[in-house]
C-alpha cells in the first residue's frame, strides 16, 4: 500500500473510529484509544510542529497511523466493519457529505481570532 492509499484509508478509518466511539457495545479501552486518535487527528496542535522541515509531517505520516491502528485493535472486526461501511458512506465522490458539520469548528476559530485580535490591538 503505497502513501496515497494509506491516505485515503485514514480518510475513512478516522471518521469510523469516531463512530466507534459513539456506540454503545464497544469496549471502553477501544473508546479511549479511538478518543485518543479523534482527538489528535483533529487537534490543530500537533507534537512535532509541521514548520520544522521533514520532521514537521513525521508524526502526520507515523504517529497518527500508528494511533489508529492501535484504536482498530481494540475494536472488535464486527464492529469496526460496520463503523468502516457508515463512514465510507459519509464520503461520497472524495467530499464529506455533511459538510455542515464544520461550521460549528469554523464558529469557533473565528471567534478565537477575534478575542486574539481584539487582545493585540
Amino acid at each position: 500500500m503505497n502513501l496515497k492509499e494509506k491516505a485515503k484509508a485514514l480518510k475513512i478509518y478516522i471518521p469510523a473510529l469516531f463512530i466507534a466511539m459513539k456506540r454503545k457495545d464497544t469496549p471502553l479501552a477501544a473508546k479511549i484509544f479511538a478518543g485518543i486518535t479523534v482527538g489528535y487527528a483533529l487537534s490543530p496542535i500537533d507534537l512535532i510542529p509541521d514548520f520544522i522541515p521533514v520532521l514537521g509531517y513525521l508524526d502526520d505520516i507515523v504517529i497518527l497511523p500508528l494511533l489508529a491502528s492501535l484504536a482498530i485493535k481494540f475494536i472488535p472486526n464486527e464492529i469496526m466493519e460496520e463503523c468502516k461501511a457508515e463512514a465510507e458512506e459519509m464520503w461520497k465522490d472524495g467530499k464529506p457529505i455533511k459538510w455542515y458539520y464544520a461550521i460549528p469548528i469554523i464558529l469557533f476559530w473565528i471567534l478565537v481570532a477575534a478575542v486574539v485580535f481584539n487582545i493585540l490591538i
